[in-house]
């Protein structure tokens, strides 16, 4: 995990409603937020 994909998990806790949009939905399905909750992800 480098500086950018964990401040978009930090966003996500942050913001549990919002969604993820990413081209990279297999780096960032390993992602867990707090409480072992998957990243809500739109990928294409």
């Amino acid at each position: 995990m480098d500086a950018a994909d964990a401040s978009l998990v930090v966003l996500s806790e942050l913001y549990p409603k919002a969604k993820l949009l990413t081209i990279d939905a297999r780096h960032f399905g390993i992602y867990r937020r707090r409480e072992n909750e998957a990243l809500p992800l739109i990928a294409p």
